[in-house]
Formats: structure tokens, C-alpha cells, sequence
């Protein structure tokens, strides 16, 4: 487990920098290695093809880059965060789409004119081809999960669905693997090719199954989770407490979140990211969530000894990152749940709390937190009221004027994505370096 001082570190490199650093190391290797292979064993049988196959080689690297990205490996998200490789994920998905098609068009385009021939029936006649239609059938799951990730589209359609045909992508994974195999001029052209390809897919498979498969069963059957009491906090928000064997071996840090499944009470496919509420303390685990949707609704009437399945820890927003002695606090509405938490963990004195909500009836563990703040001799400012009446809190001049010394602070955000997204164009707009802002955003898609 990582240490979970708040401690400043001085004199060593951030960790978010350390993890991009990593990141942009790994692209630009392989993309070294990628152009080699592409000038000694790229040409095809004429220049069309020859193009076309420097989309698909770089179609490959985007491909494998993808699983790392979504591998949810701990290192790389306790430093960058879910929410952020996520979305980096999505752009370059974008990017492998039209990379992919562009290495189709060409395939057929060059194709076509060596037989001199149309396109269209050079396409039928190249599906006549085993490796051909392999990558035909990985190129048209590409162009299906790219269509339901646009935004327009992905917006209409439920979290399950969106997901299901996201899976997808693992055959299509499959697939490109097996057309590559084919496409021996460039993936066995030589004894380092060869190598270099196996070396690369593997990685990333195993990357992916380590953690997303490998790690979440054995934690479940190492740890065996738990329900020992649900606590309604309102009408509408429920906490709920989980123990386990061996708590105190579990990595997890204040601010952190995991992906909780209940499969004795909701079908197994219904899962829910929700922040720890609580700083972990080694013995229980405790989510607060508010009823946004059937799976959260229904956690109120979770029955105490009911098993859970829980992925993670996850998240950047821990003190890993500290790196000012004060710091601030931001949250809206249930986003007030990690917050609570990493006050567990604040030094005394120098914190403030900034939380927003319509109403005072409508701030979760508002009693909590009170304490907390109070404790440490920090400052608590509920702003109630509803957006675009009277001043907004968030705008640059009212950020100053409640914490005069924000320049000097860590910032903390996490709430609703209008209110995050607002914080941060403010604090941009303050000139706070980007190194003290830690932002955490709701969702997985």
C-alpha cells in the first residue's frame, strides 16, 4: 500500500508528471520501432498499399495503447486517475476509428487498381479472403462501438447498453490479432518483428486480464466483502457500511472510489462507482450514494449480510498528490462524499471547505463534516441556493474573496460536471498552477 501522509513532498517529481512521463515514453518507443518495421518491411505492391499499411501498423499500436489506457492498472490510476485515462481512452478510440477506416479505403483503393477493377468489386472479392474479412469483421465492430460512443448517440442509450457493445471490442481485438498473424510482411518480416509484435500484444493482454479480470477475484476472495448495515442519511441518500477479512491490507485511501456490485440483490451487470465516504480505516468500507437511478435507489433495502463485489480502489483524489501545506476543499452535492473523507486525513489548521448545495436540508453528512472542519480548526462555507440565482459562488472574483489565499492552496473539486467544469474555468481564469487542482468527475463512460 502507498503511504497516505499528507505530508508535502518537496524536491521530487509529481506523480501525475511521473505517470505522463511513463505514458509519453511508452508512445514514442513504440512508434520509434513502429516507423523501423514500416521503412524496412513496409512497402506493398504499390504506393496506395504502401500507405495503407503504414494506417495499419499505427492502427495496431492505437489498438494496444487502448488496453492500457482502460487496464485500470494501479499505478498509472492512482497518479492520472480513472476519469482521465477514460477519457483519454475516448479520443483515442476516435482516432483508431479513423485510422482504421483510413487503412480500409486505401486497402481496397490499392487493391483496385492493381486488378483494375471498382472498389466495390474489389471489396467483394477481398471478403472472399480469410485475412481480408478477419479485418473487415474487426474494422465494422470498430465503426459500431465508434457510432454509440458519439456523444449524440451515447446520451440516448442506458450505461449496460452502451457497455455491452463496448465489449465488443475484445473480439474485435481478436480478430486484428489473428489478421496481423496473416500480414506477414510486417509482422514476421524479421526475427525482432516477430518478436517485438508477440512481446507488444501480450503485454497489453496481460495488462488488461491482470486488471480487470485477475486482480478484482482474487481481492473478492481474499478480502470476501460484505453488507453489515445500511444507515438512511435522508430520504433520498443511503449509506452503507461493508466489512471484510483483512480490511487492513486493502489499498485503498481516502478520496479513492470503488465499482460496487451487490449480485444477491441487483443483477450482476448493475454496477455502480461510488467514493468511499469514510477515510479506510482497516476494518469497514462506506459508500453514501444518492438514489439517481434503480441500482442506487434500491440500496436502502439491502438486506445486512449481503455479499458484495467490489472493484478498486480507484482515483487520483488522495493526498498522493498534495503539494501545499493548505489546502481547499470544493464539493456539490453527494460530491461532498470523497471530500468528507480526505478531511480524515487533513493536518490541522490550514484547511477550508467550500460546499455547495440548493438547500441546507439538501447537504449530505453536513453534520459530519461540520465536525471535522471544526476539529481541525478550518473554515466550512455552505453556499445554498439554485444556479443563476444571484452571484454564482464559483465565479473567480467570489473564489478570492472566500479564500483570499487560494494561489497558496491544493484544490480539491468533485460534483455535479456543470459545477466541476465551472471551478475549474475559474481557477484557470486565478492562474492557479494546474499541479495544485485535483478535480474528481462523476461517472465511468
Amino acid at each position: 500500500m502507498e503511504a497516505t501522509t499528507t505530508q508535502v513532498r518537496q524536491g521530487t517529481i509529481p506523480p501525475v508528471v511521473a505517470a505522463r512521463w511513463a505514458l509519453w515514453t511508452f508512445v514514442i518507443v513504440n512508434l520509434v520501432i513502429v516507423e523501423a518495421l514500416f521503412l524496412t518491411a513496409g512497402t506493398g505492391k504499390n504506393g496506395v498499399l504502401t500507405v495503407a499499411k503504414f494506417f495499419g501498423l499505427h492502427a495496431s499500436v492505437l489498438m494496444l495503447f487502448q488496453l492500457l489506457l482502460v487496464a485500470r492498472l494501479p499505478w498509472l490510476d492512482r497518479r492520472i486517475g480513472m476519469d482521465r485515462l477514460t477519457v483519454w481512452h475516448r479520443w483515442v478510440g476516435f482516432t483508431l476509428l479513423w485510422t482504421i477506416l483510413t487503412h480500409a479505403v486505401l486497402v481496397v483503393l490499392g487493391y483496385a487498381q492493381l486488378s483494375n477493377t471498382s472498389m466495390t468489386k474489389t471489396f467483394f472479392s477481398l471478403a472472399g479472403v480469410p485475412a481480408s474479412l478477419l479485418g473487415m469483421g474487426a474494422a465494422a465492430i470498430v465503426v459500431a462501438i465508434g457510432a454509440v460512443s458519439a456523444r449524440q448517440v451515447r446520451q440516448r442509450l442506458r450505461y449496460e447498453t452502451w457497455h455491452g457493445v463496448h465489449l465488443l471490442l475484445y473480439i474485435a481485438l481478436g480478430l486484428a490479432f489473428v489478421h496481423q498473424l496473416q500480414e506477414t510482411t510486417t509482422f514476421t518480416s524479421s526475427a525482432f518483428a516477430k518478436t517485438y509484435w508477440w512481446a507488444l500484444w501480450l503485454f497489453a493482454f496481460g495488462a488488461l486480464i491482470t486488471g480487470r479480470i485477475v486482480m478484482p477475484l482474487r481481492r473478492n476472495a481474499y478480502h470476501r466483502f460484505e453488507v453489515v448495515n445500511v444507515v438512511a442519511e435522508s430520504d433520498d441518500v443511503v449509506s452503507v457500511y461493508v466489512t471484510g477479512r483483512h480490511l487492513d491490507k486493502l489499498p485503498a485511501m481516502a478520496g479513492q472510489f470503488c465499482i460496487w456490485r451487490f449480485p444477491g440483490h441487483n443483477h450482476w451487470w448493475l454496477a455502480n462507482p461510488f467514493s468511499l465516504s469514510a477515510a479506510p480505516d482497516g476494518r469497514t468500507l462506506r459508500l453514501t450514494a444518492k438514489a439517481a437511478g434503480s441500482a442506487s435507489a434500491g440500496l436502502r433495502h439491502l438486506p445486512v449480510g449481503t455479499r458484495a463485489f467490489v472493484e478498486g480502489p480507484y482515483g487520483a483524489f488522495t493526498s498522493l498528490h498534495r503539494t501545499r501545506p493548505g489546502t481547499l476543499l470544493i464539493a456539490g452535492g453527494v460530491g461532498i462524499t470523497p471530500v468528507r473523507a480526505l478531511l480524515e486525513e487533513e493536518p490541522a489548521g490550514d484547511v477550508v471547505v467550500l460546499y455547495r448545495v440548493r438547500s441546507e436540508a439538501d447537504a449530505v453528512l453536513l453534520d459530519e463534516v461540520r465536525n471535522l472542519v471544526t476539529g481541525l480548526g478550518g473554515q466550512l462555507h455552505l453556499l445554498t441556493g439554485r444556479t443563476g440565482e444571484g452571484s454564482p459562488p464559483f465565479e473567480p472574483e467570489n473564489l478570492r474573496a472566500l479564500v483570499p489565499d487560494i494561489m497558496e492552496r491544493d484544490v480539491y473539486v468533485c460534483g455535479p460536471p456543470a459545477m466541476t467544469s465551472a471551478v475549474l474555468t475559474s481557477l484557470r481564469g486565478l492562474q492557479v498552477p494546474p499541479l495544485q487542482v485535483h478535480a474528481e468527475r462523476f461517472g465511468l463512460a
